[in-house]
């Protein structure tokens, strides 16, 4: 009698009712799933669900069943006519993403941080190998869904669930920040947004995309500061899309290299027709297009496209490979807590300093009542400012009479730069089990919180000066007295074992051999130390402020925000803190992209300070591109790494006056410890209350806190000495212990 049943039952199901082609699509997306995800779950084909939905074919048993439930569920969710649920119900996964200034007429060239451990500098970019996608993560839109007024096809729907605006959000800027655009197998285009929002595009060519964005999409997001400019929609488009305009899914070599399409291409056509513009990088990863402003009214986007690499893997991972929902919620929660991306996070980095600090204001009305634009204080302006001689790089048209191959040493150059410093181990350090790697969190940004740098007025030369602390600039000043077996802190002197200790005076941190440039945070330390200094000369900016205190504390928060996703919050006590460390990035794969993305915007926008020429063409004595911002500014640069090399230095010193431990190896924001024991508490000492030294090394998510970067054997340590007969910075290698012959110089 079962196996009657069973034919009964899968009888009926073969006759499942299910609801017409366009209500199944539209309950899909209400839900915020794709063609993918559905296919996966059922165990067919894409291309069969995308038959489904366009009617061309009907699911089969044992499929059809399954299909039918999933549909009758979603509806049950998503009723055709269900009104919108009252704003302060809503759950707020991603809010709309927040503004980036206007294109200036040379748009920065992109560029990507380095990598961990190193100096904030812009780097080439490459095309890295791509790793696989990870599985789709779920979503949890709330249901509205209503006609979109903007669709060209007849019955296409908006699915607009509640959570894809906050409370209080612009009403310009309702759908959020940007858009990822995907194309089915039917041509059919749809936009996932912030929040699970899936929109349907009826736009048929590249430049109708751009008028259905500005007139009806309702993207962008508000202006960071009263006196800046709102930012522009952002498109991503997939590789379908850009099959759908007629766009190559890969550039050529040649395209690569130059960074932009083929001068001539039809879609480049299409858009001068239209009298769109693309600004002078052209139409590259990042292009943007638009027509010159209407008075207030602007009229620009900004593509994106991944496939072409501009989400590099080295800062973005494996985020090109994600579904489009799942790659609008990366770029979404990235947009609403650092700005929508205007480039590289370094390009991105460097253009939030000026939406937090706009260089301009409108002045008081004039007696026709009239406003005008005027200097803002505590900017940097917008005009770009001259560096001084000392501060300026390789090649730089100041320099252009040195003789060709004139090398400057530090009598010549400031030189200010992370550490990157090594010692042998102590014949007591190798009797010690193992070597543990702590790891400063975001140091370069906790650095530039509270820096004092120059703002909007030239250096000024002056000779035997008397050094002022509180005075940004750089001093010519000789340092190679400073003795660290004896210094001072607080007002108490201190015996100390110099020799195991970097140097804080210079990035490979031996001790200086004379007359050097420095930053003055440098020169303030070793006054900090207990030691006088006579500069001899230097270049101090009287216009002075603390311009990156919002930049930092803007990161801050989207640091901790993200490391809160990720399962770890502020204030654990630090078992609890390393516990809740433990695989945190496996939590949630999409929002460890951010995180990433975050750490590469703190370091990015600190190297695109001193951004170096690049490209073919260029020689030494001519003027780059990068010299024309306001925002190249080697100085500034200059002052945040030295006070994270300072800071770096200090919390080591401390750490050795209480403990006797010393470093083995520093990094950057890296350094190493021999221990007893595997754990950073084997290495950094806290008592029953909680507290460890004070100055020194404490354990946490906040930036200038530190986490474990890893652990090996001394035995290890002691097979890379052997192996590779010279001392490296075993910093580089503590996370992995993997040491390969690109790194270690061979």
């Amino acid at each position: 009698m079962s196996e009657l049943f069973d034919a009964v039952d899968a009888l009926v199901a073969s006759r499942s009712p299910l609801p017409p082609p366009a209500e199944r699509k539209r309950l899909r997306q209400a839900h915020g799933l794709t063609l993918d995800e559905v296919a996966a779950a059922l165990k067919v084909r894409r291309a069969t669900v995308s038959g489904w939905e366009a009617g061309k074919t009907e699911p089969r048993p044992p499929e059809r069943d399954a299909y039918a439930r999933m549909l009758k569920q979603l509806a049950q969710l998503y009723p055709a006519n269900a009104a919108v649920p009252p704003k302060d119900t809503a759950v707020h996964e991603t809010p709309a993403g927040p503004a980036v200034p206007a294109p200036s007429a040379a748009e920065p060239a992109e560029a990507r941080a380095g990598s961990t451990g190193s100096t904030p500098e812009a780097a080439s970019q490459d095309t890295p190998p791509r790793p696989a996608s990870t599985p789709a993560a779920a979503r949890r839109p709330a249901a509205t869904t209503r006609p979109s007024s903007t669709s060209r096809r007849p019955g296409a729907k908006k699915a607009a669930p509640a959570n894809t605006q906050a409370a209080g959000t612009d009403p310009r800027f309702a759908n959020g920040p940007l858009l990822v655009i995907d194309t089915d197998d039917d041509r059919q285009m749809t936009g996932y947004g912030v929040g699970g929002l899936a929109l349907d595009v009826p736009a048929k060519s590249l430049p109708a995309l751009v008028e259905w964005t500005l007139k009806e999409a309702q993207l962008g997001a508000p202006a960071l500061h009263g006196s800046g400019k709102d930012a522009d929609p952002l498109l991503v488009l997939t590789a379908a899309t850009l099959e759908r305009y007629g766009l190559p899914t890969q550039l050529s070599q040649p395209e690569r290299l130059a960074g932009r399409l083929t001068e001539g291409h039809k879609v480049l056509r299409q858009l001068d027709r239209a009298d769109w513009q693309l600004t002078k990088r052209g139409f590259g990863p990042w292009a943007r297009i638009y027509r010159p402003a209407q008075g207030r009214q602007r009229q620009c986007v900004q593509l994106c496209i991944p496939s072409w690499n501009a989400l590099d893997a080295r800062t973005w991972g494996h985020a090109e490979q994600l579904e489009p929902a799942q790659l609008a919620r990366v770029l979404g929660a990235y947009a609403s807590r650092v700005m929508t991306p205007r480039g590289s996070t370094a390009v991105t980095g460097l253009e939030l300093m000026t939406a937090l600090n706009p260089p301009t204001r409108a002045s008081e009305a004039d007696e026709t009542g009239r406003r005008h634009k005027e200097h803002r204080p505590g900017s940097l302006g917008e005009h770009p400012m001259e560096c001084a001689p000392c501060e300026a790089p390789d090649g730089h048209p100041l320099l252009a009479g040195l003789p060709r191959f004139h090398q400057r040493g530090p009598a010549e150059m400031l030189f200010e730069e992370a550490y990157d410093w090594a010692r042998e181990l102590t014949d007591a350090e190798c009797m010690q089990r193992y070597l543990v790697g702590i790891d400063v969190n975001l140091a370069f940004g906790a650095a530039a919180n509270g820096a004092v740098v120059g703002l909007a007025t030239p250096p000024v030369h002056v000779t035997d000066p008397e050094f002022d602390p509180a005075l940004p600039g750089a001093w010519l000043v000789d340092l190679s007295h400073v003795d660290l077996s004896r210094v001072l802190i607080g007002k108490q002197w201190h015996q100390l074992e110099g020799v195991l200790l970097p140097s804080p005076f210079t990035p490979t941190g031996e001790r200086p051999a004379g007359p050097a440039w420095y930053a003055t945070p440098t020169v303030a330390y070793a006054v900090e130390l207990g030691y006088d200094v006579a500069p001899t000369e230097a270049w101090v900016r009287e216009d002075k402020g603390r311009f990156l205190d919002g930049w930092y504390k803007r990161l801050r928060d989207a640091y901790v925000d993200t490391m809160a996703d990720l399962g770890v919050v502020e204030k654990l006590p630090p078992q609890e803190f390393l516990k809740a460390m433990d695989g945190y990035k496996q939590r949630d794969a999409q929002m460890a992209i951010v995180l990433d993305a975050v750490k590469s915007t703190v370091k990015g926008g600190i190297g695109k300070l001193r951004e170096r020429a690049r490209g073919g063409g260029w020689k030494p004595g001519q003027a780059w591109p990068a010299l024309s911002r306001p925002t190249w500014r080697p100085d500034i640069r200059a002052a945040v790494i030295s006070r994270a090399r300072i800071n770096m230095h200090r919390k080591m010193l401390h750490l050795a006056v209480a403990t006797g431990r010393y470093p083995v190896a520093v990094l950057s924001d890296c350094a190493v410890y021999a221990a007893d024991g595997r754990s950073p508490l084997d290495v950094l000492p806290y008592d029953a209350d909680g507290k460890t030294v004070p100055g020194s090394f404490r354990l946490g998510v906040s930036p200038g806190m530190v986490k474990h970067e890893g652990t090996q054997t001394t035995l290890w340590a002691e097979e890379v000495r052997e192996k590779h007969g010279q001392v490296l910075n075993l910093a580089r290698y503590i996370k992995t212990g993997e040491v390969t012959a690109k790194d270690d110089g061979e």
